[in-house]
């Protein structure tokens, strides 16, 4: 981060704005806003400056700035048109560790002002770090049209019962609970409608009806797609950003652990070739004694978990122990890697079916239909192939796939770290050999794989 977002509370206290232009009114006026003791100072005095004088309390300086008037103040804001001004007013204020902003340059400031969603008490606040002030507003646009204006109220209501729920709930974990429910509910829906005092009494009548000594965990078995951060479903990001533990494997990517909530526990129960961190029996274990233990788990898999993610046997120990699940599909690595690499799996010129297989090694041979894969006018879809890419190609060959069968090899497909190497079932192996491979990747063969040239979209940077 360029900049750590703090939130300052400027009730009565003193703070400097240099300058009496339009901007610099912007500036009182977000400033008077938090209660701050405004000193303005500046040779001339804009209409709009002037008609804030009338409204709220400022102390008006006509004069030109000199060192003396930074005084004592907590807060300095430059907002001159004078170069040489700003960079003083920025030195000293930096001498005398007075947090300081001067207007359209970021090099001078110790702090910048934010584009602010102002639902009070709660505040929002969103900056490029003075990269682009356009774009933060255009953000806090979507922002704003997405947060009811009435949720100061909300927050309001919560902070009435605050007290009351501590007193009747003392886990902090269920009283997280509690909240998320009353907040995201019915209660919320009311103060939503402006009917305060019938929230009110739907909150009181869900404390009423809280159990304060039992809460029953549940898993969450999300699977959060090939990589990409923005193919998560609403539904996976809402459940990761509500779990207590996140139970996540290897191919989940750090920018979508990020996307939890911050104080959630995270397990590694990462699996790699000859290298499990937990066995599969283990992991079925773990996620039923943390439910037991009244936590709300997140079981993340990279893909889909019921396609080659072994979700089936982890719902089957949850099951057998009564513990409540979800399951919330993911974007299966075939899908997005073959969308992202501009390989239909699927063309009426090209193929009329396609298959899913796993190329894992077992005894070090991969054993498969391979009959059945050899046919014709169709894709074939190998997760976990490269190390045994030679025998696949030669496996195919062997039952009469021809050897310039176009074949793919895509390398963390969806990400900006993508890439996609094509051949033939004759070539790519050698091909491959001399690259530097990076995991996971996934194998399509087809003559599908022809349009990749023609149609591919997606370019990493």
């Amino acid at each position: 981060m360029d900049y750590f977002p703090l939130f300052v509370n400027l009730q009565d206290q003193p703070c400097l704005v240099i300058g009496g232009g339009e901007v610099a009114a912007r500036k009182i006026e977000l400033l008077s806003r938090a209660g701050a003791l405004i000193t303005v100072v500046a040779e001339e005095l804009s209409s709009s400056v002037s008609s804030i004088k009338t409204s709220q309390p400022l102390t008006l300086l006509n004069k030109r700035f000199a060192a003396e008037d930074l005084g004592d103040f907590r807060l300095v804001v430059s907002a001159t048109n004078d170069g040489e001004t700003n960079r003083w007013v920025s030195r000293l204020a930096h001498e005398r560790n007075i947090l300081v902003n001067v207007v359209d340059n970021p090099a001078l400031c110790s702090f910048i002002f934010p584009a602010i969603i102002d639902r009070s008490p709660i505040i929002a606040a969103v900056s490029s770090g003075g990269a682009s002030p356009v774009l933060a507003r255009l953000l806090r646009a979507k922002i704003e049209s997405v947060v009811p204006p009435s949720y100061g109220r909300l927050a309001k209501l919560a902070e009435k019962y605050r007290d009351k729920v501590k007193e009747a709930i003392k886990q902090p974990a269920l009283r997280r609970i509690f909240w998320e429910n009353q907040l995201q509910g019915r209660t919320a829906e009311l103060v939503y409608a402006g009917k305060d005092e019938e929230a009110e009494q739907h909150l009181l009548a869900g404390l009423a009806q809280t159990d304060p000594n039992q809460h029953r965990g549940e898993v969450y078995l999300i699977g959060a797609g090939p990589g990409a951060p923005d193919l998560l479903t609403f539904r996976a990001l809402r459940l990761m950003q509500q779990a207590d533990v996140i139970v996540y494997d290897r191919l989940v990517t750090p920018k979508i652990l990020d996307l939890a909530r911050r104080d959630a526990e995270r397990i590694y129960v990462g699996k790699q070739r000859d290298d499990h961190t937990l066995p599969q029996e283990s992991i079925n274990v773990l996620l039923a004694d943390l439910a037991k233990a009244g936590k709300r788990v997140a079981r993340v898999k990279g893909g889909d978990p019921f396609i080659f993610g072994r979700g089936g046997e982890e719902i089957e120990t949850l099951m057998q122990q009564g513990i409540p699940f979800q399951v919330v599909p993911g974007i299966t690595a075939a899908s997005g890697c073959a969308t992202y690499a501009g390989i239909p799996l699927t063309h009426r010129d090209h193929a009329q079916s396609c298959t899913f297989v796993t190329g894992h090694l077992k005894d070090g041979t991969v054993n498969l239909n391979w009959t059945q894969l050899a046919a014709p006018n169709q894709t074939v879809v190998i997760y976990m192939g490269l190390i045994g890419l030679e025998q696949i190609c030669a496996a195919l060959i062997a039952h009469g796939s021809p050897k310039d069968l176009p074949i793919a090899l895509v390398q963390q497909g969806t990400t900006n770290h993508q890439r996609v190497i094509t051949g033939t079932l004759a070539t790519l192996p050698a091909q491959v050999a001399d690259e530097r491979i990076k995991a996971p990747t996934l194998i399509i063969i087809g003559t599908v794989v022809s349009l990749h040239s023609k149609l591919e979209w997606f370019k990493t940077t």
